[in-house]
C-alpha cells in the first residue's frame, strides 16, 4: 500500500470515528454535537449572549443563532430580552436542558483533549503542524470549523 493510501485510511478511521460518536449522541440524547457544545456554553455562563457562544467556539453568529432555535424549540434553553437595553438577548437553560446535559455523553473532543494533552509537547506540535498541512493540502485550510468534533451538518436534526 501506498504511504498516500495509508493516510487515507487512517483519515477514513478518524472520519469513521466521529460519525459513529456523533449517531451515539444523536441516539442517547437525542441533540447533535454542536448542539450539545451550544448548550454546555449556555450552561457554563448564565444569560449567556449569541454573539459571545459564536466567539467561544469559533462559528458564525447565524450557525450559532440557527442551532440556538432548534434547541429552543426543544425546550432546552430560553431567550430573554433585557430590561435595560432591548438589543440584548440572554439564553439560559431550562430545568429540561439541565436536566438533559447532565445524562449526556461526553463529547469526542473531550476524550481526545484528555490524550492529546497527555503527549509531549514536541509531539503535540507536530501532530498539529501534520493536520495543518492536511488540511492545507485539501484545500480545507480556510473553512469555518469549530473544535468539535462532528460529521454531517451543524443544523441537523436528530431523527425521530
Amino acid at each position: 500500500m501506498q504511504k498516500y493510501d495509508e493516510l487515507l485510511v487512517s483519515l477514513r478511521k478518524v472520519i469513521r470515528a466521529i460519525d459513529l460518536h456523533s449517531k451515539q449522541l444523536n441516539k442517547t440524547a437525542g441533540l447533535t454535537g454542536p448542539q450539545l457544545l451550544i448548550m454546555q456554553e449556555v450552561s457554563q455562563t448564565d444569560g449567556i449572549t449569541a454573539s459571545r457562544i459564536a466567539q467561544n467556539v469559533n462559528l458564525s453568529p447565524a450557525t450559532v443563532t440557527n442551532i440556538l432555535d432548534r434547541i429552543e424549540s426543544k425546550n432546552l434553553v430560553t431567550r430573554v430580552r433585557s430590561q435595560m437595553d432591548k438589543r440584548r438577548v440572554s439564553l439560559y437553560l431550562t430545568e429540561q436542558g439541565k436536566e438533559l446535559l447532565e445524562k449526556a455523553p461526553q463529547p469526542l473532543q473531550e476524550h481526545f483533549i484528555e490524550k492529546f494533552s497527555a503527549l509531549a509537547e514536541w509531539e503535540q506540535s507536530l501532530l498539529l503542524s501534520s493536520m495543518q498541512r492536511i488540511a492545507a493540502m485539501m484545500d480545507a485550510d480556510k473553512l469555518d470549523a469549530s473544535p468539535l468534533l462532528e460529521v454531517g451538518a451543524l443544523f441537523q436534526t436528530p431523527k425521530e
